[in-house]
């Protein structure tokens, strides 16, 4: 393995970090770390089981009183020096996020790394600026002014396709807002999930106050998020799984920021620039492998323009370089898993019998990529648009393209699925992209671009997509209860409306 990541010296002690120590679950099962790029296994330990969280919980809300009680400033501060730790060890991270996910190294440096430091950086500067409505006398005989106040111990559970990312978009904004927190990543993917929570140790944020649990959903997860001391729960996933963490924590009364499924339409009107279009399509497809809820995967593109658009992205996909992760002109990685491979091959495969494979559509069988989770970029076309592969989340890397004539059915088709996470808009109308942005439901729409994101602005989704925000200050209503305190001016201890309870006017 080289110098990629020395994984099993750095978590000898253990795959939990609580109470700021590593140590090892005590659930009595193990789980093996396996780099999706080789099949080689990376690293085996311990999973947590409901010990280890109440364990985690318990010194989440030891931790609480301590760091609610800090001053925005000394939340700024500590946040401020996080990000520098983070900006001495980009180069570790980015090795480590590779190795567990086999994304690219370039994806790794230039996109997942830098987001997290930024990120990191934006809430060091939010946490001091909590904002709520001016006090005032809006009754007239009363001051009112409103509390922001953190809400408690908060139990978030994180995807493994962007394991740093996501740990950043759970962690940061709950504790800038005061709060405690016990994170579970995949236990596909625990590396930089624990050394996000060390290196904030490093910089000097109090040990309880981030703790990581690695266990399986259904014991680990399950427990999190109905422990009676946490008090909300944030999900990134599955819509199928999110509907189960919502039943969990309806049960106890839990606030709850779900950011479920997509399937991103990317809609080509025939005034758009070809060439952005089938760049921007190509890209936003395959970034991360396809495994990004946010991908481009239904290509909606005006008549005018399809036949061209399909064999541009066609030669476009098939000069794609699919190698090592560590090597810096490979531009696709694996998928995380054989199994998961072996479904985004089905749901190809199947389309076969409805549609047409224009590229791609295999595993490749080449020198070094045989043992990997490897699959070649898809196009698919002459798909019905009620047929599996245009409305079921794929998480691959596969487009399918699919013609429209009216903008009006344009638009339509563009809604016409459960989600409504993300979307994009191709043209050089402005009163056509202006009409497309207000009519198509989703919690993100690009124009003329598809995938970039800013720690200023929120990301979150419509529907079945989920509900909150991740990132920006947005995401403090997620993590932050507001009070109204309201003070008599007056000094008058019979009130006029007392009389409604009892008496006659004065």
């Amino acid at each position: 393995m080289g110098n990629r990541f020395p994984a099993r010296d750095r978590f000898a002690d253990g795959a939990q970090f609580i109470d700021g120590r590593l140590r090892p679950g005590t659930s009595g099962r193990t789980h093996a770390v396996v780099d999706p790029a080789t099949g080689d296994e990376l690293l085996t330990y311990e999973m947590a089981g409901a010990a280890d969280v109440d364990a985690a919980v318990a010194a989440a809300l030891a931790a609480y009183p301590g760091w609610a009680g800090a001053t925005p400033g000394e939340r700024s501060d500590a946040l401020r020096r996080f990000a520098a730790v983070l900006a001495e060890r980009a180069t570790e991270f980015a090795e480590a996020e590779s190795l567990q996910c086999g994304k690219p190294i370039k994806l790794s440096t230039e996109f997942d790394v830098p987001g997290t430091i930024d990120n990191a950086a934006f809430f060091a500067g939010a946490a001091r600026h909590l904002e709520g409505a001016s006090a005032g006398e809006y009754s007239g005989d009363h001051t009112s002014y409103l509390r922001r106040e953190p809400i408690g111990v908060v139990g978030s559970i994180a995807p493994w396709n962007y394991p740093l990312q996501m740990a950043a978009w759970k962690i940061l904004p709950a504790v800038a807002a005061g709060n405690t927190i016990v994170l579970k990543p995949s236990e596909l993917t625990p590396f930089t999930s624990l050394m996000f929570a060390q290196a904030a140790q490093e910089a000097g944020i109090p040990d309880g106050v981030i703790n990581i649990v690695n266990g399986a959903g259904a014991e680990a997860g399950e427990r999190l998020v109905g422990h009676p001391d946490v008090v909300m729960t944030s999900f990134t996933g599955s819509t199928a799984v999110g509907k189960r963490v919502a039943e969990i924590a309806t049960a106890t009364v839990k606030r709850l920021h779900l950011e479920l499924g997509g399937k991103a339409p990317f809609l080509v009107f025939d005034d758009a620039d070809l060439d952005a279009a089938v760049q921007g399509a190509v890209a936003g497809s395959l970034i991360n492998t396809g495994q990004d809820c946010t991908a481009a995967t239904r290509a909606y593109v005006q008549r005018p323009l399809y036949d061209a658009f399909v064999s541009a992205v066609a030669a476009l996909m098939e000069t794609v370089r699919l190698g090592d992760p560590f090597a810096p002109s490979t531009d696709m990685g694996p998928l995380i898993s054989h199994a998961h491979r072996d479904r985004v091959a089905g749901i190809v495969d199947r389309a076969r019998g409805y549609a047409r494979v224009v590229t791609g559509g295999t595993a490749p069988d080449g020198a070094g990529l045989a043992d990997g989770a490897y699959y070649r970029p898809t196009l698919v076309v002459d798909a019905a648009q009620d047929s599996e592969i245009v409305q079921s989340e794929i998480f691959g890397p596969v487009l399918v393209v699919l013609p429209f004539d009216s903008d009006d059915e344009g638009v339509r088709l563009a809604n016409d699925t459960p989600y409504g996470l993300a979307a994009s808009v191709w043209s050089r109308d402005v009163y056509r992209t202006g009409r497309a942005t207000r009519e198509i439901k989703a919690g993100c729409v690009w124009v003329n671009d598809h995938i970039p994101i800013i720690s200023e602005m929120p990301h979150g989704g419509y529907k079945s997509s989920g509900y909150g925000k991740d990132m920006s200050a947005y995401s403090f209503e997620e993590y932050t209860q507001v009070k109204h305190v309201m003070y008599d001016n007056t000094a008058v201890a019979r009130k006029d409306w007392h009389r409604t309870i009892f008496g006659d006017r004065l």
